[in-house]
């Protein structure tokens, strides 16, 4: 997705955690133009978790017929986009040329690199009737060696991605290793991305990492004495023996990996050098970014803070 504005940081209530859980996130909703998101990461307190420096959860949106996602081409530099959806369906298209409907289960790993362009709508047989989206958008940061690598786009069907069940709790180890499982999805960096359904009274040992957060999608955990409400985002400390606890029907994001240094974010672009990122907005401006074919009319501009 593309942000509207320059601030990309979101307002956030956050609590100061203590043990092994270093703070508690609790988004607020934010709009994108027909449907809102509640974003985590970045926030004033917290940047990044491991490589990840963007976590949004949008929906689930509820769209009549004859409407539907609609986000006209737009840019990006040095990170890579990672969609996953609950439901529903979107359509990507890029300026490499991809075309890709990205649906349940699948993920969708867009590498940025020196620059790429892309869309995401919907079909028109999905928008001829009422339909919902649900889902997660997440941005991760690329190494500094790799930030300026060629553009690229990969899909991995939800077939692909390596599902276990753990102690009774389902989980699919969507990139990165993790319980003894690796996933094929292309990484930069180390990183971590689980998913864990858990019932009620359920318990998980959270995976080892550098950097490790947990998103509650549905349900709400608790950790020790601490709860974890729906929709809240904990950051943990470096600690081992943390064990999450399903007090409801729960769905799980686990995210996490190495930590990469400082990064800079304006609107939809991160780079570790400002002056990258001056150069995409020019770039943007002047028209320097490749078109998306198929869908080369209309383009998001770049906010008018950024001029």
């Amino acid at each position: 997705m593309s942000n509207r504005t320059t601030q990309v940081e979101q307002d956030c209530a956050v609590q100061q955690g203590c043990g092994a859980i270093e703070l508690i996130i609790e988004p607020r909703d934010k709009d994108l133009g027909g449907f809102s998101v509640r974003r985590t990461l970045p926030t004033a307190q917290r940047k990044m978790v491991g490589p990840w420096i963007f976590f949004d959860h949008m929906g689930p949106a509820e769209f009549p017929a004859g409407q539907g996602i609609n986000v006209r081409p737009h840019p990006h530099v040095n990170i890579a986009t990672v969609t996953y959806l609950f439901e529903g369906e979107i359509l990507h298209r890029d300026s490499l040329g991809s075309v890709q409907a990205i649906r349940p289960g699948d993920i969708n790993l867009m590498v940025a690199g020196s620059g790429i362009a892309h869309s995401e709508r919907e079909r028109p047989e999905v928008t001829a009737v009422a339909h919902r989206v649900h889902g997660l958008q997440l941005w991760l940061a690329l190494p500094e060696r790799d930030e300026e690598t060629d553009a690229a786009f990969h899909h991995y069907p939800a077939a692909d991605i390596p599902a276990l069940t753990v102690d009774g709790v389902a989980l699919r180890v969507m990139m990165g290793s993790a319980f003894g499982v690796a996933s094929p999805v292309k990484v930069f960096a180390d990183t971590l991305y689980v998913e864990a359904q858990l019932h009620a009274g359920q318990r998980i040992a959270l995976p080892s990492a550098d950097e490790r957060a947990v998103y509650v999608a549905q349900g709400n955990l608790k950790v020790g004495d601490t709860a974890i409400s729906e929709h809240a985002m904990a950051v943990f400390a470096d600690v081992a023996g943390v064990v999450l606890e399903a007090t409801s029907e729960s769905r799980i994001a686990i995210i996490g990996g190495q930590h990469l240094g400082q990064r800079f974010i304006e609107w939809n672009f991160v780079s570790s050098r400002k002056e990258r990122i001056e150069q995409a907005k020019r770039d943007w401006q002047e028209g320097r970014f490749a078109k998306v074919p198929g869908d080369e009319i209309e383009f998001i501009p770049l906010p008018e803070e950024n001029v």
